[in-house]
């Protein structure tokens, strides 16, 4: 039965002292303390042992849990946070239990609760976030879809500025490419493109921003940069402008980035390109990802059987298709007059198939570059969807080609 309303303490020293003076049974006692005989003799029993310390409360916490987690193991999931402060305890956990996968390991949750204890925990305020877009081409496999970017220029300790340049492959996360370029422009973005190429093989699809150098407002968006792409055997595919959570796996790749390699920059430009290489080392073999059930980007990428021998050759229009070639100024022969398209496209040929209505839709290989109407004397966009999106209609039938990777996803 509970103590009365009082401070539970003197409470009990008025008990015992009651019950030492043998006025009153130890019954009659208890009953006018509203407590049970049992309760009664455990403080009479601390009183007499301890004297007045006895009578405090004492915490019911068992001395030793059968279930704790040993200091070793703790302090080996403090020295991976430490080591990488970005990862999170699902990535510690992973981490751990592939590095001893005999030894059981305590629960993400636990070792959360661990770093919380240690402050080793930044809590993140909550964005409102806009709902994602309509899905581009989906990457079912490695090498349908590789994603490339810049990570916005910085400068070092010394006053260097950098342009970190990531180049990633969208299903398996792997990182291929991560280093300052001397320009963020075609002429020094194509040979980074076409070591990769020659490394690793072609992919399906390049998907990139809306940017330099990989964007133009020309005809068809086409870069000089993109062009290469095409000639190479690579689509190239582009976010709708002002939506970068189309790209949002490698937007989150660039916000580790940025956290590990360069918050705060490195003091020059060598140590500055040694922590990318270290962090392209980290994310590729020893960082698990979530979204790969904890695996890592090494464990689920393989090359492209699609190799490349490193010649450039423009894409083959329709067999029934007008073919005009596009002249040093941009623009192409048409009806009696010019039509400007873009001059990223000087010297190539582009194919042009006359529609039902009487206009005609302009082709560049995979890519429709826009339409011609019935005057014949401008090339408008081509028509668009409700999300955005180009619409297929009007399209010239594509090349045949996979939409998934020959090779089965380790």
């Amino acid at each position: 039965m509970p103590w009365k309303d009082t401070r539970a303490m003197d409470e009990r020293a008025r008990f015992v002292v009651a019950v030492e003076a043998g006025d009153e049974p130890m019954a009659a006692v208890c009953r006018r303390f509203g407590i049970s005989r049992q309760h009664g003799y455990k403080w009479l029993a601390r009183w007499r042992a301890e004297g007045a310390a006895g009578l405090a409360d004492r915490s019911r916490a068992p001395l030793s849990h059968p279930q704790a987690v040993p200091a070793e193991r703790l302090e080996a999931c403090l020295a991976v946070r430490r080591a990488h402060p970005t990862w999170g305890p699902v990535k510690v956990r992973a981490y751990l239990g592939r590095q001893s996968p005999a030894c059981a390991w305590p629960a993400a949750s636990t070792i959360g609760a661990l770093f919380d204890r240690e402050g080793l925990t930044v809590k993140r305020k909550l964005r409102r976030r806009a709902p994602p877009g309509p899905p581009l081409f989906a990457a079912e496999a490695a090498n349908d879809v590789w994603t490339i970017d810049f990570k916005g220029w910085f400068r070092t300790g010394d006053g260097t500025r950098i342009d970190p340049l990531t180049l990633a492959d969208a299903r398996s996360r792997y990182l291929l490419r991560c280093q300052a370029v001397a320009r963020p422009d075609s002429e020094h973005v194509w040979p980074i493109l076409d070591a990769a190429f020659r490394e690793y093989g072609l992919p399906l699809r390049l998907r990139s921003d809306n940017g330099p150098p990989f964007a133009t407002v020309g005809a068809g968006g086409l870069s000089r940069l993109a062009v290469n792409a095409i000639k190479a055997g690579v689509t190239p595919e582009r976010i709708r402008p002002g939506k970068p959570q189309e790209n949002g796996r490698h937007e989150r790749m660039h916000l580790t980035l940025l956290r590990e390699t360069a918050d705060p920059p490195a003091a020059s430009l060598r140590a500055q390109h040694a922590r990318f290489r270290a962090f392209q080392a980290t994310y590729n073999n020893a960082r698990p990802h979530a979204a790969l059930d904890n695996a890592t980007p090494a464990e689920r990428y393989a090359p492209s059987p699609r190799s490349w021998d490193g010649i450039l050759r423009s894409p083959a229009p329709d067999t029934d298709a007008v073919v005009r070639r596009v002249r040093r100024n941009g623009d192409i022969k048409w009806r009696g007059g010019t039509l400007y398209l873009s001059q990223a496209l000087t010297g190539e040929p582009v194919g042009l198939l006359e529609t039902d209505d009487g206009g005609w839709t302009v082709h560049y290989g995979p890519v429709l570059l826009g339409v011609i109407d019935r005057r014949g004397d401008r090339l408008g966009p081509p028509p668009r969807q409700a999300d955005g999106s180009v619409d297929d209609a009007g399209r010239r039938p594509r090349a045949p080609q996979p939409q998934q990777s020959p090779h089965p996803e380790p």
